[in-house]
């Protein structure tokens, strides 16, 4: 069974950093696509950025610059770094990951339906 698990959320001031981390396990698929997607209030749910098993990435221009996804094999865990953030980066942020057929959300290239449960960010100016 594929868990999925956030950690990293928090409150921060506008300008500062946070790191979010998702600890992935049960996952049995050497291809994949992992992504971050986030979702304010009163908002759907976007895409931010994604990584693929080949290293490819790609990101939301709102993000572009500011935002760095990456993954560390050896640990099962991908991250998400986002620095300069702003106030209208606060949202719910979800890991997610591909090879559920069941999946119904595709975003750049990669149709996600594993989920995490979210971890919350806020950016006060």
């Amino acid at each position: 069974q594929v868990q999925l698990v956030e950690s990293g959320g928090g409150s921060v001031q506008s300008g500062g950093s946070l790191r979010l981390s998702c600890a992935a396990s049960g996952y049995p698929y050497s291809s994949y696509c992992m992504g971050w997607f986030r979702q304010a209030p009163g908002k759907e749910r976007e895409g931010v950025a994604r990584i693929t098993s080949t290293g490819s990435t790609s990101y939301a221009d709102s993000v572009m610059g500011r935002f760095t996804i990456s993954q560390d094999n050896a640990k099962n865990t991908l991250y998400l770094q986002m620095n300069s953030l702003k106030p209208e980066d606060t949202a719910m942020y979800y890991c997610a990951a591909n090879g559920d057929p069941s999946g119904r959300t595709w975003y750049r290239g990669c149709r996600f339906g594993y989920w995490g449960q979210g971890t919350q960010v806020t950016v006060s100016s």
